[in-house]
């Protein structure tokens, strides 16, 4: 006989554990990354073409800065939550109790971070 379990397909109203999150926020991280290659490359091909390039790409407006930011804070935190990931594999933080433990870590670490880079950047 099957049993009709209900389905909640709201996913407002589904509470993930700090674990979840931080397991869903570094694979939006790595897609964000992965989009961003493309115009980190082009940046990187207009400073290395002329002079004029490189000079104009000192003066970047605030918009840019802005963006360039959100990429180095993808950057960030897909790195700290893959070392996350790294320790996970070594049986480090495996239990109920550390998973979310090294999860808060991971967080409040890549928020350290992507502050010092905001401060870097402006």
């Amino acid at each position: 006989m099957k049993r009709r379990r209900p389905v909640n397909l709201d996913l407002r109203t589904i509470h993930f554990p700090l674990a979840a999150l931080a397991s869903i926020t570094h694979r939006v991280s790595g897609v964000i990354v992965f989009l961003a290659i493309f115009g980190l490359l082009y940046l990187l091909d207009t400073s290395l073409s002329t002079e004029a390039g490189f000079a104009s790409l000192a003066t970047l407006g605030s918009f840019a800065r802005f963006l360039l930011w959100g990429v180095l804070a993808a950057l960030a935190f897909h790195t700290v939550a893959g070392v996350r990931h790294l320790f996970l594999d070594l049986g480090m933080g495996e239990s109920r109790e550390g998973g979310p433990r090294t999860a808060l870590v991971a967080f409040v670490v890549s928020a350290v971070v992507i502050v010092l880079l905001g401060m870097w950047i402006w």
